[in-house]
């Protein structure tokens, strides 16, 4: 059974930091790509950044040159450091993995990470 479990949100003041994780557990083959979505309250919920197997980038332009993701092979983590928070950055961030597992390639959701950024 495949399980992504994030790490890393909470309270921060406009401006600060913070740094997510999310680590992939179970028995799988490869980790074709992570991602890092977010849902704001009564908003649908938005991709923020991705990254390949071969760590080829994208962003969400709210984020581009504040938010960088970056990933762990040997251990199946994905990471996203956010800097400049803005209160419009505040949401439930959930981590998502597209990998092989059993044989078969499938798309997982972690169950989330409240982010919260104010004064």
């Amino acid at each position: 059974q495949v399980r992504l479990v994030e790490s890393g949100g909470g309270l921060v003041q406009p401006g600060g930091s913070l740094r997510l994780s999310c680590a992939a557990s179970g028995n799988i083959a490869s980790i074709f790509a992570f991602g890092w979505y977010r849902q704001a309250p009564g908003k649908q919920r938005e991709a923020v950044a991705d990254i390949t197997s071969g760590s080829r980038t994208n962003y969400a332009d709210s984020v581009k040159g504040r938010f960088t993701i970056s990933r762990d092979n040997a251990q199946n983590v994905v990471y996203l450091q956010m800097n400049s928070l803005k209160p419009e950055d505040t949401a439930v961030y959930y981590c998502n993995a597209l990998l092989l597992y059993e044989g078969s390639e499938s798309e997982y959701w972690g169950q989330g990470t409240q982010v919260t950024v104010s004064s």
